[in-house]
């Protein structure tokens, strides 16, 4: 195998929906089950920060442009990475889960410290928390997707 081959070879990669539709779908009914209940900018605010911590370009300009069609203005938007530093453009509730959104996604860093975790189940109710991580778990595992499988930024097929 030529250098050129072995490059154009490892560019090509597969379409996971066509080829693991079964598991395509599922994750699909888990991320619908997870966002179930919760506000829709809640749920863009934290799929917006794990994507930006798995450099998830593709989800990332997916859902900054479904927060935008949902009313997010653009000041919150361009603060979600420096959201500690511009505490004042997020209710403490949204703070609570930015952060938990953080330690979960960055879990192989030192766990899910206590402090954070407690934080969020003071602003969450059980239900609530529980919905809160399955989302955390959903967006991580997408971002995943599209990372393995070189989704391009900007090619959103959900039409």
């Amino acid at each position: 195998m030529t250098t050129n081959t072995f490059a154009s070879a490892q560019t090509t990669r597969l379409n996971f929906a066509k080829a693991a539709p079964k598991a395509f779908r599922a994750l699909i009914g888990f991320d619908a089950a997870a966002r179930e209940g919760l506000d829709p900018a809640l749920v863009e605010l934290i799929q917006i920060r794990a994507s930006h911590l798995n450099h998830c370009a593709y989800c990332l300009h997916m859902h900054t442009n479904d927060a935008r069609k949902a009313g997010e203005s653009e000041d919150r938007l361009h603060m979600v990475p420096v959201w500690r530093e511009a505490r004042h453009f997020f209710t403490e509730k949204e703070q609570a889960a930015l952060a938990l959104t953080e330690a979960v996604t960055l879990v192989a860093d030192g766990g899910v410290p206590d402090e954070v975790y407690a934080q969020a189940a003071d602003r969450f109710e059980e239900k609530e928390l529980a919905q809160v991580l399955a989302l955390i778990f959903a967006i991580n595992t997408w971002n995943r997707v599209a990372l393995a499988t070189k989704k391009v930024a900007g090619t959103d097929e959900r039409g």
